[in-house]
């Protein structure tokens, strides 16, 4: 065997796989560990999306090949879904196409548009995969500093005293992961004014708009937005099943035809039970989303409180499924996440993974049960060393 890829060298394995399996393994040895890191719903789906699911499996034709662009009553409800909620236009058959979950996209798109030495701009803090993505094509991540003084937008003044000149590709999440900073209009129209003054193609990564926020938006909401931008959103998140691997990228036709010809290199098309579940959840009742969100209330609330035992700096009014806190001058977010796991047999996230500008900021995720939430106040209540 002549060697690994050299493109290894440029990625390590994903945080949370490292880290679980310690956690896994602390539990093997009868630690009593309350994870509250990783953003993965807890609650189930809704009983018609599990039904319809069931109901497609149980038919003889669900169980082949299909399409790589997803089935028509898919790419409609996907269509239905963003103009009923976002007040964005989509042609189903051209403007949408379904991937298994937005991680895939982030691959596909990034393959489909850059070359080796193009440059990226990713946020910082943002999601490592932007990175460990641009690294494995040999493309070249350039960070971008989000200003948290101005609720996490783009330190405009930095990014245009940048060579942008080789520049091909921008990533932006908004509601923000880790922070929970939310979007707005004006901050959008900048974003699609920048792209297109340095020819840029903007990504925006949607999946958390529905959490905790009364004001769902979407970045091709913003006239001309099509020309410069495209969309990932996922069904993870808002509708409980992070683990069907259901997501879609949206916007102009000739942008996804790249990405489809990529992907269909990639996979043979979705399960059709999945699409069928995916299609039941998109149609659900706004009252079921509220409902969801009336339970992530009752457990930010409790995360708050074991924020404040931690001394740590929170902003209220952010949204999504995570709590960011800062910690207090003097002390590492990274000794404190240490100390939590080993002293206090709780599991949060340092802010560091999500890059340099993180570094002094913990994360916790809400998608833990209130009875464990009141279990980590308790314990740290009974110790009250840190």
């Amino acid at each position: 065997m002549k060697g690994f890829s050299d493109r290894l060298g440029e990625v390590q394995e994903y945080y949370f796989s490292k880290k679980l399996k310690e956690v896994h393994q602390l539990r093997q040895s009868g630690k009593p560990i309350i994870n509250m890191g990783i953003g993965s719903p807890d609650l189930p789906p809704d009983k018609s999306v599990i039904d319809a699911l069931k109901q497609t499996a149980d038919t003889s034709s669900g169980h082949g090949y299909q399409s790589y662009q997803g089935t028509p009553e898919l790419r409609n409800a996907i269509a239905a879904f963003y103009n009923r909620n976002y007040q964005v236009s989509l042609d189903p058959d051209s403007e949408v196409l379904p991937l298994m979950g937005s991680k895939e996209g982030i691959m596909h798109i990034s393959m489909a548009f850059l070359n080796e030495g193009d440059e990226v701009l990713v946020p910082n803090p943002g999601y490592p995969t932007y990175t460990s993505v641009t690294k494995l094509l040999n493309a070249i991540p350039v960070f971008y500093s989000l200003n948290e003084t101005e609720n996490w937008a783009p330190d405009w003044k930095a990014l245009e005293k940048m060579d942008l000149s080789k520049v091909k590709l921008m990533w932006v999440n908004y509601p923000h992961m880790p922070s929970g900073a939310n979007g707005n209009e004006a901050l959008f129209g900048e974003l699609i004014d920048f792209a297109k003054r340095h020819d840029i193609l903007l990504v925006q990564d949607n999946p958390y708009s529905f959490i905790l926020n009364d004001t769902p938006q979407s970045l091709l909401a913003i006239p001309d937005a099509k020309d410069h931008a495209l969309e990932l959103n996922s069904l993870s998140k808002t509708f409980n099943i992070p683990g069907w691997r259901v997501g879609m990228l949206v916007g102009r036709k000739d942008y996804l035809e790249a990405v489809l010809r990529v992907k269909s290199n990639m996979d043979s098309g979705m399960f059709l039970g999945l699409q069928a579940g995916a299609v039941a959840a998109l149609n659900l009742d706004p009252s079921w989303i509220n409902g969801m969100n009336a339970i992530y209330a009752r457990r930010k609330a409790l995360v708050l409180e074991m924020a404040a035992l931690l001394h740590l700096q929170v902003d209220e009014e952010a949204v999504g499924m995570f709590v960011w806190g800062k910690v207090p001058d003097g002390k590492k977010a990274t000794e404190i996440v240490d100390q939590l796991l080993y002293d206090y047999d709780i599991f949060i996230t340092p802010g560091l993974i999500f890059g340099s500008n993180g570094a002094s900021y913990v994360r916790f995720s809400l998608c833990i049960e209130e009875d464990k939430i009141k279990e980590a106040i308790a314990r740290l209540k009974k110790h009250k060393t840190l």
